[in-house]
């Protein structure tokens, strides 16, 4: 057996990728530049100077921005170009890093300072550690101009080498000018953190453009695209921009005589409660308060809540209560059995079916045909997302041997399968976005140095990365009808209108979105992952910004369900609030952006909701909506904006009925328990043992990094007899 995987958490798998991102589609040639001690393929702009000014020249030591945008230009369409063209014959000889510095301090004082009015929150670029400003006008000829400073010399010397370039060029020349350009002035070696100060490129270019797209739409009479709702978090409030934000911040402040009720009956009968963070904001903001007086109170994403129920009951509780969809509570029915507390009641929150498109996905004849060929060709591994019911899992063991999977978890899970089982092919579902998006990385890793592979994962390279390749099939009919939604309608919007945002992403959203989260990820403006990977994100952004202690406004697209925004309120309000208030203390405020897809709005009238569990609203215009919100906005019954019906079906009042009815009149309850499988596979095992088997190889994963024994044997079993020894 090969040794275990790096011991860095695997949730911290994007932040360990320098470059994912997709090759330039554009017509340029990759040249090899001599840049500190390494060669990168960068794409050359093929132009000829045809006019620029030389910044080193003694006539131009003392020009600044202004001088240079006043001096004549010639009418053509590349003059952006012939200057980048300049810029980097200027920078290409200088192969020392510290003579590379000297050199971008140079343009750092070719420009004057900004004027204190135009140092303002709007003219802040987000994602610099240090405070950076852009101010953008469009002239009489139709020429963008633009003024930048920052309180850093090495910034104002990326800013000053950007205005030269682009300060007097057409829209369209601003507009076409591509991040990976940037990548061609090569900056390693700069000391006091490389890529955060090397990402003001990137993210002034962005704000450039951004300003340029809205000025060019003011000139024309054109509204620059409506925004998507909002809630503003600050130590002052909640402010709500949009129908359904202000839906969502309603309920963040519960109905105190709610909270006292729930909690009474939670003490009374020890029920502890795990809920994911999808639930309805009505309900998550009864659980939040809750839990500042009953402990046994729990919100995660899907992966801990089982681990949650156990700690409770050992604790005491008696029954948990599970707000979530039905594999949730499958899967917490089973651990509390496995750990011994068979005698712990567990209840789901309503009388009928809550299901999840993914986890129907996996129960389809498809994906059982789908794993038949899989145990066809062995040595082969089966690599289950959890968000999968506990009789699928226990049927898929029995075809192929399987291991569970997170969000957070998969990638690190597939690379070590493929370090220790030499010759392996993995099988992963039901997610069709997610196994395409993990195809992508690899492919994108494929690229990479041996050293940056190996900070991955220590045990791979370029080769085998390459090798692995095609041997990683994956299911290709299973979605999340939540992530779904972020298809081009609102990526577009996003790059339009927010492209100079933190943009968050959950592993499970469509190509287009991935390689857009990936992009702001690579220059520290993103984050691709879980739920709670998302939550931590938000969290470390917000430290840095406190610790910064400068008035500053973070603005965060939420890339995944809305119900998230509970848990993220309170997090940022609790943190914003940590500072004791002074003199000093910085005015900092975090924006949370909810992407409408367009198909947040219903046109049908004589549409419903589905299900008498959940909120359909009518609006003037007939658009149904939910949780029933006004103005067109929100989320429809299609799961238009982020919002997934089936754990709105978690509803505050089943789980008042359930607190209530226990324990006395469990008889009322009997819809509403967890039930356990008494069914068997087909070769007459337990449902539950054997679909609790691919959790339990996960969490020794987790543990020890690396797979356990007993998976190892069952693969390489089966690859001799074609059936899994289990």
């Amino acid at each position: 057996m090969n040794s275990p995987a790096t011991s860095s958490s695997s949730s911290r798998f994007f932040s360990s990728i320098p470059s994912l991102k997709p090759p330039s589609s554009s017509s340029i040639t990759p040249t090899r530049l001599p840049f500190s001690n390494s060669t990168l393929n960068f794409p050359l702009l093929k132009t000829t100077p045809k006019y620029f000014i030389n910044p080193n020249s003694s006539s131009s030591s003392s020009v600044c921005a202004a001088a240079i945008t006043s001096t004549p230009v010639p009418e053509t369409s590349d003059l952006a170009a012939s200057k980048f063209d300049r810029l980097i014959a200027e920078f290409l000889p200088l192969t020392d890093p510290v003579d590379r510095v000297k050199h971008l301090l140079t343009y750092a004082a070719k420009f004057p300072p900004l004027d204190e009015e135009n140092r303002t929150a709007k003219n802040r670029v987000m994602g610099c550690t240090t405070q950076v400003w852009v101010d953008a006008k469009l002239d009489e000829e139709g020429r963008m101009r633009f003024m930048a400073d920052s309180d850093s010399e090495l910034s104002r010397g990326f800013c000053g080498c950007l205005i030269w370039v682009l300060d007097g060029a057409f829209p369209e020349e601003v507009l076409d000018f591509k991040i990976e350009d940037l990548g061609l002035l090569n900056f390693g070696g700069i000391s006091g953190g490389v890529n955060s100060r090397v990402n003001t490129w990137y993210n002034v270019l962005i704000s450039m453009q951004k300003k340029t797209k809205f000025l060019v739409a003011e000139k024309d009479g054109k509204v620059f695209g409506e925004p998507f709702p909002s809630m503003v978090i600050s130590a002052d409030g909640i402010t709500a921009k949009g129908g359904f934000a202000e839906t969502q911040a309603r309920y963040l402040f519960p109905d105190e005589s709610q909270v006292n009720d729930l909690v009474k009956h939670l003490k009374e009968k020890n029920i502890g409660i795990v809920a994911h963070f999808y639930m309805d904001p009505e309900v998550q903001g009864v659980l939040t308060a809750a839990q500042k007086q009953w402990p046994h109170i729990h919100i995660s994403d899907s992966l801990v809540m089982a681990d949650r129920a156990v700690n409770m009951a050992k604790a005491g509780c008696q029954f948990i209560a599970v707000l979530g969809v039905d594999f949730m509570s499958e899967n917490v029915r089973a651990i509390l059995d496995q750990a011994g507390y068979d005698k712990v009641g567990v209840y789901r929150m309503s009388d009928e079916r809550i299901g999840c498109s993914l986890a129907d996905a996996a129960a389809t004849t498809e994906y059982m045909k789908y794993l038949e060929i899989a145990s066809l060709s062995p040595p082969s591994l089966h690599v289950i997302y959890i968000n999968t019911s506990l009789e699928t899992k226990a049927h898929a063991h029995e075809l192929v041997p399987t291991i569970t999977c997170t969000s957070s978890n998969v990638v690190q899970t597939i690379l070590q399968a493929f370090a220790q089982i030499p010759d392996l092919t993995v099988y992963y579902g039901p997610d069709s976005y997610m196994g395409a998006n993990i195809a992508e990385l690899f492919q994108q890793m494929a690229l990479m140095s041996d050293e940056e592979i190996s900070a991955v994962h220590p045990q791979h390279n370029r080769n085998s990365i390459r090798s692995l390749l095609p041997r990683l099939q994956y299911f290709q009919d299973g979605t999340c009808i939540v992530h779904d939604l972020f298809g081009h309608d609102v990526v577009e919007k996003i790059n339009d209108m927010y492209c100079d945002a933190f943009l968050t992403a959950h592993f499970e959203v469509p190509g287009e979105m991935f390689s857009l989260a990936m992009e702001a990820k690579r220059r520290g403006m993103g984050v691709v992952g879980s739920t709670q990977n998302i939550l931590d994100f938000i969290k470390q952004r917000l430290q840095e910004a406190l610790d910064r202690n400068i008035d500053d406004h973070l603005q965060f697209v939420l890339g995944t369900e809305s119900g998230m925004i509970t848990s993220i309120a309170a997090t940022v309000r609790a943190m914003l609030m940590s500072t004791k208030p002074s003199p000093k203390r910085a005015d900092i405020s975090v924006e949370i952006v909810f992407p409408v897809s367009s198909d947040s709005v219903s046109n049908t009238k004589n549409t419903s909701c589905g299900s008498s569990n959940l909120t359909g609203v009518e609006d003037p215009v007939n658009l149904t909506v939910v949780p029933g919100v006004t103005n067109g906005e929100g989320c429809s019954i299609h799961g238009g904006c982020a919002s997934c019906p089936y754990m709105k079906m978690n509803s505050l009042s089943a789980l008042l009925k359930v607190c209530q009815n226990l324990p006395n009149d469990r008889h009322v309850l009997f819809a509403y328990e967890a039930g356990r499988f008494s069914s068997q596979t087909v070769n007459g095992r337990s449902i539950a043992d054997v679909g609790c088997e691919p959790i339990l190889h996960m969490r020794h994963f987790q543990a020890h990094r690396e797979l356990p024994a007993k998976l190892i044997h069952q693969v390489c079993r089966s690859s001799v007899n074609g059936k899994p020894a289990l």
